[in-house]
């Protein structure tokens, strides 16, 4: 009964989009603040949402400078005191509908610019109200151009603050690259970076517990092979080693696939991973194989939880690392929680017949309903 409670809440659950802040002050204290966000909340629905962006440019001028107030009611600079901020821009987001209604892995990030000036030199943090609606995680980025220093805090749901981050007196960093575009080039690794490492791991570890339902029904499609150490640390290395293959290679930019395509070949993955238990339930190079490659679309899942951030690219060394390790405690949580529930019958004659399989064929309905579900959602990028 616990079991099933656990697949059916995963079922539940929907993957929350990142909102993006990105903050920027140059020496004479001037900042610019870029605020992504998703306007779900403020609308009242995805479907409003979308309906919003096919506004003519007129009507939707009507409605931004109340938008434009909650978003700064929500995201607020803080530098010693409350930064006063003017909006300067806004991109609203674009797409059909099926981008914007639905159950899926990213949405659609309206972009928000405001300019103000800092009062004096205090460190910079963000602060999120009580009942702030917006999206988490958020990723909070403080860059000084002059100084070519970047520095992201992360601040994941009931968290109200960020770290302060000190940008007067942060170090200059050697460029490595001048940027021919004006942009903040790619710098050496930030001092103090591996300090951010528990944040990428807090950030990981709920990428699966509790938001990653697709990853949590994977894990335990694994977990039902049968429990034993050598099928689970033989599964879930292989599966490791390919999503943190396709993690570092994706948000470095050298492969990319679009969610059309790896949310439902992710879904399919728990399906056929549920089936090979009742059907074939061995461990051997053929399974092996077929974590690895499911493993590597999963890795492109979880690039996008990172892809859209404003680091420098060095600093993704620790953001991966710490990321990744999340990723990992994640799995291992969901596997000791699966443990618990009915790892004590493991070695029961009825413990395949009345547990392993029963739970796989329910996995394998949830996948292959989610996969056809996300064909349906993304039917006009293929068509």
């Amino acid at each position: 009964m616990a079991l099933c409670w656990l697949i059916a809440a995963a079922a539940q659950a929907h993957t929350e989009n990142p909102t993006l802040v990105v903050v920027t002050v140059d020496p004479s204290r001037s900042v610019h603040v870029k605020a992504d966000v998703d306007l779900s909340f403020y609308l009242g629905s995805t479907g409003a949402y979308y309906d919003f962006t096919r506004l003519p440019a007129a009507a939707q001028q009507q409605r931004i400078p109340a938008l434009a107030t909650r978003v700064l009611h929500d995201l607020r600079i803080v530098s010693g005191k409350p930064v006063a901020l003017t909006l300067a821009s806004t991109a609203i987001a674009r797409g059909d509908r099926n981008e914007f209604v639905g159950d899926t892995s990213s949405g659609k990030l309206s972009t928000f610019e405001f300019d103000g000036r800092l009062d004096g030199r205090d460190p910079v943090r963000l602060d999120l109200p009580v009942g702030a609606q917006i999206d988490f995680p958020v990723a909070f980025t403080v860059r000084v151009p002059s100084k070519n220093f970047s520095r992201t805090r992360w601040l994941v749901s009931g968290m109200h603050e960020s770290d302060p981050v000190d940008w007067a007196n942060a170090p200059t960093i050697a460029q490595d690259v001048p940027a021919a575009d004006g942009s903040v080039p790619d710098s050496a690794l930030s001092q103090g970076s591996w300090r951010q490492l528990p944040e990428y791991f807090h950030l990981g570890f709920r990428h699966i517990v509790p938001e990653g339902a697709d990853h949590i029904l994977f894990v335990l499609g694994l977990f039902f092979l049968g429990i034993s150490w050598r099928k689970l640390l033989t599964q879930t290395t292989a599966f490791t080693i390919a999503h943190a293959t396709t993690l570092f290679l994706s948000v470095y930019g050298i492969v990319r696939l679009p969610s059309a395509y790896v949310e439902p070949l992710i879904a399919l993955s728990i399906a056929f991973i549920a089936i090979e238990n009742v059907w074939r339930p061995k461990l051997g190079p053929g399974r092996v194989a077929v974590v690895f490659a499911f493993g590597l679309i999963h890795g492109l899942g979880f690039a996008a939880s990172l892809a859209e951030v404003e680091f420098p690219q060095r600093e993704f060394i620790w953001a991966l690392l710490g990321f990744n390790l999340g990723v990992d405690g994640g799995q291992l949580f969901v596997m000791a929680l699966a443990f618990l529930m009915v790892g004590w019958f493991r070695n029961r004659s009825w413990y395949r017949a009345r547990i392993a399989v029963p739970v796989s064929l329910l996995l394998a309905a949830v996948g292959l309903y989610w996969a056809v579900e996300r064909v349906i959602l993304y039917r006009d990028v293929y068509f």
